[in-house]
């Protein structure tokens, strides 16, 4: 197995129904490790650059003004293949599609912005989890242990 470090970012859902320890020990049950924990806010620029994809859509404006409803939870968490496991623990984008038993399924929103209110976003790939790391991450905020 790979041992990888991902990005998790608790969105302004999570921070408002309390579940950043909750969904956090779903987490670490997996044996996953925290490597960088901290709350930050986001500014419209680290929005822009973590949303370029869809920055120029019509719906980026709700979705910035989701992202700093709260401030949010930035984590480094490292484990073998933690990309792929996290993401599936998570379940599917839109809450609405998740399973119960996963993290989306069981907390997430399941009305009409349930794609943007589902708790975490999680890195899908290595390169966006390098990327996103930096981007959320300061040097030295990332420890080994």
């Amino acid at each position: 197995m790979a041992q990888e470090t991902t990005l998790i970012l608790f969105k302004p859902d999570a921070i408002k129904q309390d579940l950043v320890g909750t969904v956090l020990a779903r987490y670490q049950a997996e044996g996953f490790k925290i490597r960088g924990i901290k709350m930050m806010a986001l500014s419209d620029e680290i929005l822009a650059e973590h949303y370029a994809h869809i920055a120029e859509m019509p719906f980026f404006p709700s979705v910035r003004g989701f992202m700093q409803e709260t401030p949010v939870v930035a984590l480094a968490l490292s484990g073998d293949n933690v990309i792929t496991r996290v993401r599936d623990l998570l379940g599917p984008t839109d809450s609405k599609e998740a399973a119960a038993g996963t993290i989306r399924g069981d907390f997430g929103e399941k009305a009409a912005d349930s794609k943007m209110r589902n708790i975490c976003h999680a890195s899908d790939s290595t390169e966006a989890a390098e990327a996103e790391l930096r981007r959320f991450f300061n040097e030295g905020e990332i420890v080994s242990y």
